[in-house]
């Protein structure tokens, strides 16, 4: 299956004998967006990041693009994860540097160790720059420092810098938790619009459930550790958040 993401049997202890993810199973294969809620401390980071590596996974099995991304160590690993766009909470750009140079940062597993340090990409790699600095709407902001930048932009410089690696697939940790409610939903949009337009699933881990079944093709629901619930947004009743969550006054 293309772009297929395949997890089995994965665990996370940061304390021996005290899980955090225990034994997950999912699969990911069609382009759409996956939501994964639950509540705060349940794995929903620790997932997003153990398929990437920000995270060393304890056991199981990471399957995607035809390796086991939980095995891989050095230049394979490096070679995989440009696959494996991410966009981060808190923006994660190089703050004293241009909307440009973030983006071009994107492309740092596709040249050299010394034209990196010189910022030499090739040109191909600035065109596309400019035309996902459009795509995002920040078409002339190419020159603008990070630090320069509203909440909302920055998200949108790190979706343009995640794009810009070419990725197979796209994780998003928390994107929208540190904005308002109005751009909260442009980012969710954007988001969407990116994964359908280039045939990118996209996993994005979020508190909003509002916002998680407004925009999510599937939604995966997370309670200690496990997964309780995995379909589409019109199964997830009440009574399933009830279980996901715990408590009933916050439905009200």
């Amino acid at each position: 299956m293309p772009n297929s993401l395949v997890i089995r049997g994965l665990t996370k202890e940061y304390v021996p004998g005290k899980p955090v993810l225990s034994d997950i199973d999912l699969a990911f294969g069609e382009t759409c967006i996956n939501a994964i809620i639950g509540p705060s401390g349940t794995g929903k980071s620790t997932l997003i990041r153990c398929i990437n590596r920000l995270v060393e996974p304890t056991s199981g099995e990471i399957l995607f693009d035809g390796a086991d991304l939980a095995r891989l160590v050095g230049t394979p690993l490096r070679q995989a994860r440009r696959h494996i766009g991410m966009v981060f909470q808190e923006y994660n750009l190089v703050e004293r540097l241009t909307v440009m140079e973030n983006l071009l940062c994107g492309r740092l597993g596709y040249v050299s160790a010394w034209k990196a340090w010189r910022r030499k990409f090739p040109t191909e790699d600035i065109e596309r720059a400019f035309q996902l600095l459009d795509v995002v709407g920040l078409a002339g902001f190419a020159q603008r420092r990070a630090d320069a930048l509203s909440g909302g932009q920055r998200q949108r410089v790190g979706i343009a810098r995640a794009v810009m690696q070419e990725p197979k697939l796209l994780l998003a940790d928390e994107p929208t938790s540190s904005l308002d409610p109005k751009t909260s939903v442009e980012i969710m949009q954007l988001l969407a619009d990116v994964a359908r337009s280039r045939d990118i699933p996209v996993l994005i881990n979020m508190h909003d459930v509002d916002l998680a079944t407004r925009f999510a093709d599937r939604i995966v629901g997370m309670s200690g550790g496990r997964v309780v619930f995995d379909g589409a947004p019109a199964g997830l009743s009440d009574a399933m958040l009830k279980q996901i969550y715990g408590g009933e006054d916050w439905l009200q």
